[in-house]
């Protein structure tokens, strides 16, 4: 017999996603310990499992999945046969739609962006405290994207306005801001993407005291020190409305000691997820958060990509941190006591198939 662990690790499920198909009568394990309520599989149900793993991730509906599977152990070859073309038949028909939904939603994008003055257009001459900048951009850095299909997410955002310098980042999973005081600017908002190997150089030359000066010229961007310059061009692209994505108001607050809370990180419990280790937190009756074991039932809790709360802790660069938690569903915010306006956010992992 082969424990729900082991089974989830050889079939790509995770053990979360197993009580859901047991739940729904899709995948029941072989044994159920009446005492503990501890699943144990056959071996040949992992077949099955490695073959409900690779059903979802084509998408097919659960009623159909439930159909494979019997047809699979009935060795009727025919069923399965049929019920995999009807299922390709309904993706391709599925991705015809879409791509007619996205011409017109491409035709739309064009005659909005023909009608908006973009904040990419403008220049800016600013000064900022050098520490600030460094502060600034070491809140953020740790969240942009790598992939190169998103470019306009393989930067820093340096949205310019008023008296304040806003540095944004997201990889879509996660999304970091920070703000930094500026003067000298008198014009309108002015947005620039600042590649990652530039904001990294401007890093460099931040490490320091007094002002620096940050200068935005159409497609060319730099900042200038006493000791060097760090210029290049912007990145050509648009960025998302991060405003947009700010987080609501939780219904949970904690304030949690970073030092011991990363080192809970480092050795509580871990739930395994399909791409990555997941932490999953929760808020207990005394307002601390503590991080759930594997098998965990609560209806509160939030799973999220440990690395990435390892991460985000570490760049609020705080020795308290106070974090948010809304809905299982909403993201958790991480923010720093004194300074509402730098703050990260990560985006839930659903732990229930």
């Amino acid at each position: 017999m082969r424990s729900i662990g082991e089974t989830a690790r050889d079939s790509g499920l995770g053990v979360s996603a197993l009580r859901f198909y047991d739940r729904a009568g899709v995948l029941v394990p072989a044994r159920v310990d009446p005492v503990s309520g501890y699943r144990w599989y056959a071996p040949g149900q992992l077949e099955e499992a490695r073959l409900l793993a690779r059903l979802r991730r084509a998408g097919m509906p659960l009623a159909d999945v439930r159909l494979v599977l019997a047809g699979w152990s009935g060795a009727d070859t025919v069923l399965v046969r049929e019920l995999l073309d009807a299922h390709l038949r309904r993706l391709e028909r599925g991705l015809s739609d879409a791509r007619g939904e996205f011409s017109a939603l491409r035709a739309l994008l064009d005659r909005r962006e023909n009608a908006m003055t973009s904040f990419r257009s403008g220049t800016a001459r600013v000064s900022v405290a050098a520490s600030e900048l460094a502060a600034a951009l070491d809140a953020v850095r740790f969240a942009a994207g790598t992939d190169p299909e998103l470019p306009m997410l393989c930067g820093v955002l340096f949205d310019i306005e008023g008296e304040s310098l806003r540095t944004v980042a997201t990889d879509r999973y996660r999304m970091a801001v920070a703000e930094a005081g500026i003067t000298g600017h008198g014009g309108s908002r002015v947005q620039v993407i600042v590649p990652t190997p530039l904001v990294d150089a401007m890093r460099a030359l931040s490490d320091g005291r007094g002002t620096v000066r940050l200068r935005v010229d159409g497609e060319r961007v730099a900042l200038e020190a006493e000791d060097g310059q760090a210029a290049g061009r912007r990145v050509d692209h648009d960025f998302p409305d991060y405003r947009r994505l700010l987080p609501r108001p939780a219904e949970r607050r904690a304030v949690v000691e970073v030092a011991p809370f990363l080192e809970d990180l480092r050795n509580g419990p871990v739930r395994r997820g399909e791409a990555a280790e997941l932490s999953v937190l929760r808020v207990d009756d005394g307002g601390a958060v503590v991080l759930c074991a594997d098998d965990a039932d609560a209806p509160d809790r939030v799973a999220v990509n440990r690395a990435f709360l390892r991460d985000a802790l570490t760049a609020g660069a705080r020795d308290r941190l106070v974090l948010e938690l809304g809905a299982p569903t909403a993201p958790l915010a991480i923010r720093r006591p004194e300074d509402e306006g730098t703050f990260s956010i990560l985006m839930p992992v659903r732990m229930d198939d």
